[in-house]
């Protein structure tokens, strides 16, 4: 099993993503065993260091280019983001099998990211798997995380029906030749993206052995209630369920995939009482291409209260 790093050059010039690349090594025993002693993961830092922190998570297929315009205006407002490639994605390494990909493996690799970097008392912005992970590590951590913004994610268990949209997604994401990264993110946007922005999230995968995170992600969401992370999910979901700092849910109106999931957590969150909780219009699936602004103006109105 090999580890594969995208060329630097592939992100020259990407429109609106100018972030200074800052990396650190998450690998484990696990990977010291398959004869890796280092697997770096990219993040963006941007802002003061003494700032009131952000940490912002992607999900499948993205990577933290998502959110480049969300970073600058929370960096304007006097914020730090902290805004990580999950491993597999964007800049951090890849590996060429998808054997190495497990929803227990990215949670490690994000935890010991958050460890290495020592961040307490963090604000959480996180959507599709930036939520199955980041509200792992919330129910995991409650007293690390301030507060939380969830838009268009969720933490299944398999106890639930999934949508069948989904099961197709899960059938293209193994069958597909040749996977369209730019190309499924435009089909999950309302707005269209410029050219040069969908060619932004092919940047990471100049091959087909750079995508197996890619392809592997679909696969790992617990769709049945015995998937082996379904009782993992189960136990956050009750951890979560005594979760009473501030929890806002901003969903968008035209996403299929995790619609009514924001009804999910105010009902079973307690921090979720009282809050403005909102559903953007014009937004698809990847809220932060279609309504990016709305979404980070109502999280930083959201954020500034708890500061005060």
């Amino acid at each position: 099993m090999k580890i594969l790093k995208t060329p630097a050059s592939r992100f020259d010039n990407l429109p609106g993503y100018s972030f200074q690349a800052a990396y650190i090594n998450v690998a484990g025993v696990e990977e010291a065993q398959i004869g890796h002693q280092q697997l770096l993961m990219h993040y963006v830092d941007y802002g003061k260091k003494d700032a009131p922190l952000i940490l912002m998570l992607h999900g499948e297929p993205t990577w933290s280019y998502l959110y480049r315009k969300m970073i600058c205006q929370a960096q304007a407002q006097g914020f730090r983001v902290i805004a990580p490639d999950l491993i597999g994605f964007g800049k951090s390494d890849k590996f060429d099998s998808q054997d190495a990909y497990t929803y227990a493996n990215h949670l490690r690799w994000l935890e010991t990211l958050l460890e290495k970097l020592q961040i307490q008392n963090m604000h959480l912005i996180c959507q599709d798997w930036g939520g199955l992970l980041g509200l792992r590590l919330v129910a995991k951590f409650p007293d690390t995380f301030s507060s939380v913004v969830a838009a268009n994610t969720m933490l299944p268990t398999g106890d639930h029906k999934t949508p069948d949209a989904f099961f197709k997604w899960q059938q293209f994401s193994q069958e597909v030749d040749v996977f369209p990264v730019g190309e499924v993110i435009q089909k999950a946007t309302v707005n269209e993206l410029i050219p040069e922005v969908i060619d932004a999230y092919d940047a990471p995968f100049p091959s087909e052995a750079h995508k197996c995170g890619v392809r592997k992600f679909p696969m790992l969401v617990p769709t049945q209630p015995d998937n082996p992370e379904s009782e993992n999910n189960r136990l956050a979901w009750k951890n979560l369920s005594n979760y009473k700092k501030p929890f806002l849910t901003a969903f968008s109106d035209s996403d299929p995939i995790t619609a009514g999931g924001d009804k999910v957590f105010q009902n079973l969150i307690p921090g979720c009482k009282g809050q403005a909780h909102t559903t953007l219009k014009g937004g698809g699936h990847f809220l932060q291409e279609d309504v990016g602004n709305e979404l980070i103006s109502i999280a930083l109105s959201f954020f500034e209260k708890q500061q005060n």
